[in-house]
C-alpha cells in the first residue's frame, strides 16, 4: 500500500520544466507546481518583459509573484526519496484510489497558506482558506464553500429541470412536425391524384372539342364545295350551250337567202334562261378564318383562367413554407437560386413604351406605338407590368440605361386609366417602387418617399418572399448590397413593374 501511495503520476510529482522529481516544490497562484530554481530561472528570463507567465497555462502575473513552498508536495517527495522509489513513467503509472484521494486533497489545499480551502469568495469567484479571507480577500463577499455549493446545487437542479422541460417540449414539437409531415404527404398525394384526374378530364374534353370543331369544319367544307361545284357545273353547261347558240347564229348571219334567214331567225335567237349572278353566294376571302378567330379567343380566355388558377394554386402550395421559414439569402449565388424569368405584358404597356428583346426590355419613345385597345393598358404614365404573377420566393434583376427608371411590384388590380396618382407606381397602397436616377435612390409606397443610401449601380436586384412579406431591393455589381427592405403582408399575387423616364430604357436580365 505504501509503495502504491508513492507511485504517482509523473505529472503530479515531476517538474514540468526539468521533467525530474520536484526539488523544493513551489506553487503558482494558478495552481501549477515547479522546482523552485526552475521557475525562478524561467521568470528571470522574463524580467525584461515586465510580465511573468505560467509555463503550463500561460497565465500572466504583474508584478512578479512571491513564491511559497508547497509543504505537502515537499513531504511526499521526501518520503519517495527515503523509500528509494521513483515516479512511474506516465504511460505505465497506476492510479489507484489512494492516488485520487491525494490529488483531490492537493486541489483543496491553499498553495499560499497550506490550509484547507473551506471558504468561497463570491467577489473573485474562487475557493479560499480562512487566512485568505482575512488577508488578500478581506472585505469581499465570502461564504462557506458548503453554502455556496448548496446555492449552486439549487441553480443546477433548476437548470436540469429547465433542460428536461425543453427536451420534453422539443420532443412534442418533433411529434407535431412528424404528424404534419404525414398530413402533408397524404394531402399532397390526394391533391396530385385528384388534379391528375381533373386535368385528364379537361384534356379529354379539349380533345372532344377539337374533334368536334374539326368534324364541323370538314362537314361544312364538303357541303360548301359540293354546292359550289354544282353551281360551277350549271355555269359550264350554260357556257357550252351559249357557245353552240353563238355558232348557229354566226352561221345564220352568213345565209344569203333572205327568206331562209327570216324563217330560221326566230327559233335561233331565243335564249334559254340564264343563271342569275345573285345565286352565286361568294363568301368573303376569310372563309373559315372566323372559326380560327373563335378558337383563338377560347384559347386566350382559357389561358387567362389557367393563369389565375395557377396563381391561386401557387399561393396555396407556398403556405407550407410558413412551417419551416427559410433564411433570407446573403450572397448573389444564394439569390440566384430563386431567379425567375420575367417578361413584359404588351397588353399593359403604355403606348410611349417600345417593347423589345422578347418583351424583356422597355424603351421610352416619343412616337406612340400602335398597340390595340386593351382594358389592362396603362393609359398615361410610362409604365408596364409583367405577364407573370409572382408568389413564393423570387429574385430578378433590372438593368437600366440612359435615365430615370422605376423598379416596382404591384397588385393586378392597380388602376391603369388616367393621370390619377392611383395609377402611378409607389403612390398608392397597391404598389411598391424604387426610383433610380444617376445620383440618388428613393423608395416610394402609398405616396410617401424615403431616401435610400447605398452604392449606385446600373443593375438593381429585387428579392421577394411573398409568404413572409419580404421585399428587398439591392445594388448589384458583382456582389449585392441592400438598398431598402420592406416587411409587410401581401394579400394578393404581385406583378413586376417598370417605369421608364425620357430617353431611358429598362430590361429584365437573363439570369439562367
Amino acid at each position: 500500500m505504501a509503495q502504491r501511495a508513492v507511485q504517482l503520476d509523473r505529472e503530479s510529482l515531476s517538474c514540468p520544466i526539468c521533467l525530474d522529481l520536484l526539488k523544493d516544490p513551489v506553487t503558482t497562484s494558478c495552481g501549477h507546481s515547479y522546482c523552485k530554481n526552475c521557475i525562478k530561472d524561467h521568470w528571470d528570463k522574463e524580467d525584461e518583459k515586465w510580465i511573468h507567465s505560467c509555463p503550463q497555462c500561460r497565465k500572466s502575473f504583474i508584478p512578479r509573484p512571491h513564491l511559497l513552498k508547497n509543504t505537502m508536495l515537499a513531504d511526499v517527495v521526501e518520503k519517495m526519496k527515503k523509500t528509494g522509489l521513483q515516479a512511474a513513467p506516465a504511460d505505465h503509472c497506476y492510479a489507484g484510489p489512494e492516488d485520487v484521494v491525494f490529488k483531490k486533497l492537493q486541489e483543496n489545499i491553499c498553495f499560499r497558506h497550506n490550509e484547507v480551502m473551506k471558504m468561497f469568495c463570491r467577489t473573485d469567484q474562487q475557493c479560499i482558506c480562512y487566512l485568505c479571507s482575512v488577508e488578500e480577500h478581506k472585505g469581499h463577499d465570502i461564504v462557506s464553500a458548503a453554502a455556496e455549493r448548496t446555492e449552486r446545487q439549487r441553480e443546477l437542479e433548476g437548470s436540469r429541470q429547465n433542460i428536461h422541460q425543453r427536451i420534453q417540449d422539443r420532443e412534442e414539437d418533433v411529434k407535431v412536425l412528424q404528424q404534419e409531415v404525414e398530413a402533408i404527404n397524404r394531402s399532397a398525394d390526394k391533391a396530385a391524384e385528384h388534379s391528375e384526374k381533373i386535368f385528364t378530364e379537361l384534356i379529354r374534353l379539349m380533345e372532344k372539342r377539337r374533334s368536334d370543331v374539326k368534324q364541323q369544319v370538314r362537314s361544312q367544307q364538303e357541303t360548301d364545295v359540293s354546292r359550289v361545284k354544282e353551281l360551277q357545273g350549271k355555269l359550264e353547261q350554260e357556257i357550252t350551250e351559249l357557245k353552240r347558240k353563238d355558232a348557229e347564229l354566226k352561221k345564220l348571219s352568213h345565209t344569203e337567202d333572205h327568206n331562209q334567214f327570216l324563217h330560221n331567225y326566230p327559233s335561233l335567237s331565243a335564249l334559254s334562261e340564264s343563271t342569275h349572278s345573285s345565286s352565286i353566294d361568294i363568301r368573303p376571302l376569310k372563309y373559315f378564318e372566323d372559326v380560327t378567330a373563335a378558337v383563338s379567343e377560347v384559347r386566350d380566355k382559357l389561358q387567362d383562367v389557367l393563369r389565375e388558377t395557377w396563381t391561386n394554386i401557387s399561393l396555396t402550395v407556398t403556405e407550407v413554407d410558413v412551417l419551416l421559414p427559410q433564411p433570407e439569402p446573403k450572397t448573389r449565388a444564394d439569390f440566384l437560386r430563386y431567379s425567375c424569368e420575367i417578361t413584359l405584358d404588351p397588353n399593359t404597356a403604355n403606348t410611349n413604351l417600345l417593347l423589345s428583346e422578347g418583351n424583356r426590355k422597355a424603351t421610352r419613345v416619343s412616337q406612340p406605338q400602335s398597340y390595340s385597345h386593351h382594358p389592362d393598358r396603362v393609359t398615361y404614365w410610362p409604365q408596364v407590368l409583367s405577364r407573370e404573377s409572382l408568389t413564393g420566393r423570387c429574385y430578378w434583376e433590372v438593368k437600366r440605361r440612359d435615365g430615370d427608371v422605376s423598379v416596382a411590384v404591384a397588385y393586378k388590380n392597380i388602376s391603369r386609366a388616367g393621370k390619377s396618382q392611383e395609377c402611378l407606381f409607389g403612390h398608392n397602397d397597391k404598389s411598391w417602387m424604387l426610383y433610380c436616377d444617376t445620383n440618388s435612390h428613393y423608395f416610394w409606397y402609398n405616396g410617401v418617399s424615403t431616401p435610400v443610401s447605398g452604392p449606385r449601380s446600373s443593375r438593381v436586384g429585387v428579392y421577394l418572399d411573398h409568404s413572409a412579406g419580404i421585399l428587398s431591393f439591392y445594388s448589384v455589381s458583382g456582389t449585392v448590397t441592400l438598398l431598402h427592405r420592406v416587411q409587410t403582408t401581401f394579400t394578393q399575387p404581385l406583378y413586376a413593374g417598370l417605369g421608364v423616364g425620357d430617353r431611358a430604357s429598362a430590361e429584365f436580365c437573363r439570369l439562367r
